[in-house]
């Protein structure tokens, strides 16, 4: 048992520290409104981890095949709408600055934290390559004799807490950030600087998908 939880613990940190697109817009988004919605939001991402998770464990090798075919569009659709996240936010910071709006900005929520959790969710589930890994660890920790479902489920459990509790350390930057740059002019800075790095790592994301 303590070995399934320690395997999931180091199975979601593993899959959660790398800083990616995602993490970037996670920050990004938090600083621009609240720590509420960047929590949702962080919890959307661990959620799709840990359904990513729960997949490798039940299904093992068998997952793969079926994820193999359809890994290119998935990178394509996943690259598109970090594009369209990064085009959108520098726009509206472009837009507000104009404005001089900085008094309303402070305290403007243009997302929902139940369509944060979603967005970040479904965002996060488009990336292949995370159930691939959980079932890489599933298949190489494997021993002679097959888990239990209790050890399946403390796996999956500490895979999921792993990463929320790495996703809300990202949303708590992104609220200090936000509290740092009050100013109209410092929020601009952030967020065309976030939707630069978000632009460059789809596009990374892109050439990796030929």
């Amino acid at each position: 048992m303590i070995a399934a939880l320690v395997a999931g613990l180091f199975a979601g940190y593993g899959i959660a520290m790398p800083v990616g697109a995602v993490a970037t817009y996670l920050v990004a988004l938090t600083a621009r409104t609240t720590l509420r919605i960047g929590a949702f939001a962080a919890l959307g991402v661990a959620t799709a981890d840990g359904l990513y998770a729960l997949i490798a464990a039940l299904a093992g090798s068998a997952v793969t095949p079926v994820i193999r075919p359809i890994m290119t569009p998935l990178r394509w659709a996943s690259a598109l709408v970090l594009l369209a996240l990064a085009v959108r936010s520098a726009a509206r910071a472009i837009r507000r600055y104009r404005k001089t709006q900085a008094a309303a900005q402070a305290g403007e929520t243009p997302i929902s934290p139940g369509r944060a959790y979603v967005a970040l969710l479904g965002l996060t589930m488009m990336n292949p390559i995370t159930v691939i890994y959980f079932a890489a660890l599933v298949l190489g920790d494997q021993s002679t004799a097959a888990p239990d479902h209790l050890q399946q489920a403390v796996f999956v459990l500490a895979a999921f807490a792993a990463s929320a509790s790495w996703q809300l350390l990202l949303a708590g930057s992104g609220a200090l950030l936000g509290r740092a740059l009050i100013g109209s002019r410092g929020r601009l800075i952030t967020a065309v600087t976030s939707s630069a790095v978000i632009c460059a790592l789809a596009l990374r994301l892109l050439i990796t998908a030929h």
